[in-house]
């Protein structure tokens, strides 16, 4: 087993569960595998496939998911394929030969194709075992739900003594069960890998404006030229609108989402992929499957709907190992909109309650790695140091005052205002709301305008979280004062707020305090980078390297992370191997891209000898 590790895939050890489970799998038993994004789910089954007599059959939900693994296993001399619409008639007729005959050890295929090959070409298949990919597919309250997926089951009755391993990166314990019943898994043992993903840095901006947003992810982008990243947006048209700002400020990006025609959406994807775009705006229905292992950050524009939803797109950053960072903004805007999604869905308890544990994860003052940690099973005993709360522990007061005078603005309309209108009743700015419904002869009309409004709007949504004020969305979206809020309106207990990081914002309207800020920055990450490019030299060397790499991929059409992951490359700065024996010792290098790269790459590394 570690032997046809190291052949085919370059790597010494197996990661945590690996072993296990694929020793479960051969001894043909029925598998759920639970592993985040990053984690090493694909070996799972792609080396009991090489372990197996006959062919892997995977079942798998994108074409483009199909496309990278085929071509990162052929990359390894590794004999794989994927019966699918991408291909013409003469070469799926070539593949479904080679099943027959045995030719393959993994077959890729649509939930909708291998229902349909299920009593034709699959009878005449000796077939290893099916894996299930992207499994929260099948369960009827996963995230990504797709018809074809509920009808898999099927296999277990037509197949009954094929191992059957269903695989994902998120899942709640009812989600879970979900899987296993949908599947007709026979005693499955559930492998739970920890969703711990320490390379990823998680921080969360609250309260921006949308110009503020747009500014933010300027600055940092730019801040990160060349590298590849994807800001997730709620709606196709903030997809575009983004894409369009980033393009103004001479950033090479686009946008993608399901309302383009489907060459398009390929060819975006496709220019992501093969480096040529290094900036994404999409909407959700972009990154489920992509492989691309040297994404280094993505950005959620909004709000997302759930934690798991969260989890797996901010998973497709750091894949190869190396730091990712992460970045979420939230708004009252976003809460709204998304309570009202949940409140209109056939599942609402529960689409209520996911929300609520992400509104939780965007509010939280701990650190936010225990609380998705906890999400998923997984308890913490120490902060992770790697969050925007552990790095800047927030600032706390008693804001007991403020927090009655937005109550008793609440109370003296009646329960008839929004957010909107209570900031303007206490900035004391006579709106058309105010002035129509007389709210400016009001006590509180004015008692807070020494607060500006976008601090209001982060200090409400401090108490809609603290259980002070609740928002009722059957009644145009009017605020109420709960009965813990009453409680400090009327003196009873006091409130304590986090303090605004006012000089964030400030920095990005003044360019000269934002460039020091920047050095500063980069100290820090340059003190804490894993294998650090801290010459000149090996700065030269790593891009000479990477360019390298994208010339055979490009010769070859294949994306650059076929070819070499990033993390194999700081490996290759860092040892510098100059002999074939030693370029194949470096992990991540098998013995097929050993004999097919080595000769190219050891000749470039003398150079630098």
């Amino acid at each position: 087993m570690k032997q046809l590790l190291k052949k085919y895939f370059g790597y010494e050890e197996f990661r945590p569960l690996q072993r296990e489970i694929i020793t479960h799998i051969t001894e043909g038993k029925d598998t759920l595998v639970l592993m985040p994004t990053g984690g090493g789910k694909s070996v799972c089954y792609q080396l009991p496939a090489l372990m197996m007599t006959g062919t892997a059959v995977v079942v798998s939900p994108l074409l483009s998911l199909m496309r990278d693994q085929v071509e990162a296993l052929k990359a390894n001399n590794i004999a794989a394929a994927a019966l699918c619409s991408m291909n013409d008639d003469t070469e799926n007729l070539i593949i479904r030969q080679e099943c027959r005959r045995g030719e393959l050890k993994l077959l890729y295929i649509s939930p909708e194709r291998v229902l349909a090959e299920a009593e034709g070409m699959l009878r005449e298949m000796q077939i290893s075992l099916f894996a299930i990919d992207e499994a929260h597919c099948i369960s009827q309250w996963g995230h990504d739900f797709r018809p074809e997926y509920t009808q898999l089951g099927t296999l277990r009755e037509r197949f009954p003594q094929v191992p059957v391993v269903a695989l994902t990166a998120t899942a709640d314990k009812v989600t879970r069960e979900d899987i296993a019943k949908q599947l007709h898994l026979r005693e499955p043992k559930l492998f739970l890998a920890s969703f711990d993903r320490p390379n990823l840095s998680l921080d969360v901006k609250r309260g921006f404006t949308r110009k503020e947003k747009n500014l933010a992810i300027v600055e940092f982008i730019q801040e990160r030229a060349g590298s590849s990243g994807i800001v997730y947006c709620q709606s196709r048209k903030a997809t575009e609108e983004l894409a369009a700002v980033l393009q103004r400020a001479g950033i090479k990006a686009t946008f993608y989402h399901a309302g383009m025609a489907a060459e398009r959406r390929n060819n975006t994807q496709d220019d992501f992929i093969n480096d040529r775009i290094p900036v994404v705006c999409a909407t959700v229905a972009f990154g489920m499957g992509i492989d691309k292992s040297n994404v280094r950050w993505v950005i959620h524009y909004n709000l997302p709907k759930s934690i798991e939803s969260f989890y797996q797109e901010i998973g497709r950053a750091g894949r190869d190992g190396l730091p990712g960072e992460t970045l979420l903004f939230y708004s009252l805007e976003d809460l709204i909109l998304l309570k009202k999604f949940a409140e209109e869905s056939g599942q609402q308890e529960i689409n209520k309650e996911r929300l609520d544990r992400m509104q939780e994860y965007a509010e939280s003052s701990i650190c936010r790695r225990r609380i998705l940690l906890s999400y998923f099973g997984e308890e913490s005993s120490h902060d992770c140091g790697n969050c925007d709360v552990c790095r800047n522990p927030p600032l706390k007061f008693d804001g007991t005052v403020l927090v009655q005078k937005a109550l008793s603005g609440i109370v003296r309309c009646e329960g008839k205002v929004g957010f909107r209108t209570l900031i303007d009743l206490l900035r004391g700015s006579l709106s058309q709301e105010v002035s129509e419904h007389g709210y400016h002869r009001l006590k509180t009309f004015g008692v807070g305008r020494d607060i500006p409004a976008r601090d209001w709007k982060d200090y409400l949504l401090q108490m809609l979280q603290l259980g002070y004020l609740e928002i009722a969305y059957d009644d145009h979206n009017h605020l109420r004062v709960t009965e813990a809020g009453r409680e400090v309106l009327f003196g009873r207990q006091t409130a304590t707020l986090v303090t605004i990081d006012r000089e964030e914002r400030e920095l990005l309207y003044n360019r000269k305090k934002r460039t020091a800020a920047k050095r500063t920055k980069e100290a820090k990450l340059f003190k804490s980078e894993p294998t650090p490019l801290n010459t000149r030299d090996t700065e030269q060397l790593f891009e000479a390297l990477r360019a390298l790499r994208k010339q055979l991929a490009d010769e070859e059409v294949l994306p650059p992370y076929i070819v070499m992951s990033d993390k194999v490359l700081h490996l290759l700065c860092q040892h510098r191997p100059t002999s074939i024996e030693a370029f194949g010792e470096i992990n991540g290098i098998g013995e097929y891209k050993k004999k097919k790269y080595g000769p190219q790459f050891i000749r470039l590394i003398q150079q630098f000898v």
